[in-house]
């Protein structure tokens, strides 16, 4: 079992490894160690290679000599989401560890092919689900569960945001979507706050006059029925001023997150219950190193990360269905495996923030 830090490398350069990936190694030294970048730029090599001091860079057609090269232990998939499976079975079969950002993968089958890849070849799965440890929203659980706002029964979040043309967001053929890419945090929001999966939904879809929306929809609101008749509704979207917020209700009063989602600044969640509002801020800090430090620690412990691929894969059938339900224009039913781990306090850190870097490259194509 090791015990010296595990050895990253970070699989695509674009703006959230820049911005968030790359900067959270700082912040978890002893644990996880950044030694490779992989990217098809090869300024973003060559400028990120020397600015976090890092010769081992490779191209994408190179990847595998990465996986042989015996500078790495895990990889960070931070790719377009079309391409997330491919990269973790190649790392799975290398006996590399695979931590992937969310969503999982753009289908349910590929989903399984990186559970069953990782089972084989005896590696850890994680998905990126940045605020599984993020104290706000691990507040908020914990507050629905002791009980103070008697029977949760409704959720409802809204998460928007403008898309610039040409962002790799907005082409399908690389899993785009507002559904995929911010439509996820809700729908997990709303499964870890309930406790529970879905077992029946509908969707609705919009695409707008902008060409920005001629492959992937505007904008998205759905429905979710989870068991005992309890509710969760959302609204994602690429075309509205940002905003991200969820909200829910119990028989005895109701929590309002916002800002929620957000990995920049503090979030702040407000209590009202006998129709008295109390409002707790939580102050920002680093999202990105706690996961980092949790991975780290599974693949040295030999011990399963929360969340994993299990958690992935549900979110994608959700996913998958919500398209089915919009298209077809009626009800889908689902039948879920009920997973028997959630996030909950014990998973908490709290690193502080990142300082905010030059970006090299980030509005080109090029990952």
């Amino acid at each position: 079992m090791p015990t010296s830090p595990v050895r990253f490398a970070v699989v695509g350069l674009g703006h959230i490894s820049q911005v968030a990936v790359l900067p959270a190694f700082a912040h978890a030294k002893g644990s996880a160690r950044l030694t490779a970048l992989v990217s098809d730029d090869a300024v973003k090599r060559r400028v990120l290679g020397k600015q976090y001091g890092i010769s081992q860079t490779y191209a994408y057609k190179d990847y595998d000599k990465c996986l042989r090269s015996g500078a790495v232990d895990a990889v960070y998939i931070a790719l377009p989401n079309s391409l997330h499976a491919e990269y973790a079975v190649r790392a799975a079969k290398a006996g590399i560890h695979i931590l992937c950002e969310k969503p999982m993968a753009v289908t349910a089958a590929d989903c399984r092919k990186m559970i069953r890849a990782a089972e084989r070849h005896r590696v850890k799965l994680m998905v990126a689900y940045r605020l599984h440890f993020e104290a706000c929203n691990l507040h908020t659980i914990a507050l629905i569960q002791s009980g103070r706002l008697g029977e949760p029964r409704l959720f409802h979040s809204v998460f928007t945001q403008q898309v610039r043309p040409g962002d790799i967001r907005l082409k399908q053929r690389l899993g785009g979507g507002p559904l995929y890419d911010i439509g996820v945090y809700c729908i997990n929001a709303a499964r870890y706050l309930f406790q529970d999966e879905p077992v029946e939904v509908r969707a609705m879809a919009g695409h707008g006059r902008d060409r920005r929306f001629q492959n992937v929809a505007e904008s998205v609101s759905a429905i979710l029925r989870f068991p005992h008749d309890r509710l969760a509704t959302f609204v994602c979207s690429f075309d509205a001023a940002d905003t991200g917020m969820y909200e829910i209700i119990g028989t005895k009063g109701r929590v309002r997150a916002e800002p929620a989602y957000e990995y920049v600044g503090g979030l702040k969640a407000s209590m009202t219950i006998d129709g008295k509002t109390r409002v707790r801020s939580f102050k920002p800090g680093d999202q990105f190193a706690p996961q980092l430090i949790h991975f780290a620690c599974c693949v040295r412990e030999n011990r399963q990360p929360e969340p994993n691929g299990a958690e992935g894969l549900i979110d994608v059938q959700i996913v998958e269905a919500l398209h089915r339900a919009a298209q077809q224009r009626r009800t889908i039913s689902l039948r879920l495996p009920v997973k028997h781990t959630r996030p909950n306090a014990r998973l908490q850190m709290h690193r502080p923030p990142v300082p905010k870097p030059k970006q090299v490259h980030t509005h080109t194509p090029t990952l």
